[in-house]
């Protein structure tokens, strides 16, 4: 295969290499996907970020690249005549692979990469290299069934960013950390990460700028941080998501879950913040926050992101954001048993969370997770 024009799709296909032999669980032959070859990566991420470039009847190309052979993909759609992987195939079809759950399906005939049809099921491990916008790219693994893929990298123009995946860095992380991760360590909250992630992607895709304040069940502290009367109070509390998610058939209602995720995190877009117990019931809507009274305002706060070689850094409240941002980790502040989740319009997203060990509140910035 020629050498790739983009530069950072070498490092990307090393990237790639080091999370397979570090992650790959030794079972036996056929039981996971192969890992792509280093060139195949290469050339899949080289031939995604020109395609990312291409925009087709005036719109940027979205597109989901699984890298496997047909007999292993899941529910496969063949076309009678592969195509040769490039930048100009991969742009036209976009459109059929936007939708979420639908990639492109990538592999090697006779030495050369051909994208063989299109695929809905992938085994565990497989890698995809998806385009998310013109020049950002995301390198991710297919976790178990019904999880939220495994961010690896995330490529902008000349700018690798590896995803931590040990998380060093942020000890104490929320809920949402450990389960955008992969992980289930320091899971304070049974069964919440899943529910608290699609709430987070959900923020994050109205590009609205949207505040989501998580506070424990069956307490009223946190009212003393609001100011009262609140504009969109909920009386009594809306609890049909919490009731949906104890009942133990709760993959039957997924589709209801996921379409009430979707309505809670709309009403996050009104001006103010949304009020949700760690029971998932929802207090309120368009809440304004208030420095608590007797605490003082939030002076500095830790700053960390999930990725290789981030290092904690303490920053001014006033650095981090507009008014969503101070306002959050005033609240959380003030209100250390509460999680504050910010998405910036910019798509920036901050969880705000108490750090007991370092007595400040920790911005967990976690975009690069979000993808």
């Amino acid at each position: 295969m020629p050498q790739p024009a983009y530069p950072p799709a070498l490092a990307a296909a090393a990237i790639a290499d080091d999370f397979y032999q570090r992650r790959l669980p030794a079972t036996p032959s056929g039981l996971v996907p192969m890992p792509p070859a280093s060139a195949t990566v290469a050339a899949a991420v080289d031939a995604a970020f020109w395609a990312s470039l291409r925009p087709e009847e005036g719109r940027p190309p979205r597109v989901s690249l699984a890298l496997l052979p047909p007999a292993r993909a899941g529910q496969p759609m063949p076309f009678e005549r592969s195509i040769p992987l490039g930048a100009d195939a991969l742009a036209r079809l976009a459109p059929a692979v936007e939708g979420p759950g639908i990639h492109l399906g990538l592999w090697g005939e006779e030495g050369n990469l051909r994208v063989w049809g299109a695929v809905r099921v992938l085994p565990e491990f497989c890698l995809v290299v998806e385009v998310i916008e013109p020049g950002l790219l995301v390198l991710k693994h297919r976790r178990g069934e019904g999880e939220k893929f495994g961010n690896i990298a995330v490529l902008r123009g000349d700018e690798i960013r590896v995803l931590d995946e040990g998380d060093g860095s942020m000890p104490g992380r929320p809920a949402l950390l450990g389960d955008l991760l992969g992980t289930d360590t320091l899971l304070p909250w049974e069964g919440g990460g899943g529910m608290l992630t699609q709430l987070a992607v959900a923020m994050r895709r109205h590009r609205h700028g949207a505040s989501l304040l998580v506070v424990p069940s069956g307490t009223a502290t946190w009212r003393e941080s609001i100011v009262r009367p609140t504009a969109y109070a909920i009386e009594p509390a809306f609890t049909v998501l919490a009731e949906l998610l104890e009942r133990k058939d709760v993959e039957e209602v997924d589709d209801e879950i996921r379409t009430l995720a979707d309505t809670i995190a709309g009403l996050t877009a009104v001006d103010g913040a949304a009020i949700l117990t760690q029971r998932f019931e929802l207090l309120a809507f368009g809440a304004t926050i208030r420095r608590r009274e007797g605490y003082a305002s939030v002076d500095q706060v830790l700053v960390t992101e999930p990725v290789v070689g981030n290092v904690p850094a303490r920053a001014s409240a006033t650095e981090l954001g507009g008014t969503r941002h101070l306002s959050a980790a005033q609240f959380v502040h003030d209100q250390q048993d509460a999680v504050a989740f910010v998405a910036s319009q910019d798509g920036r997203f901050t969880v705000f969370a108490w750090s007991p060990g370092k007595r400040m509140v920790h911005a967990h910035r976690i975009e690069v997770l979000l993808f």
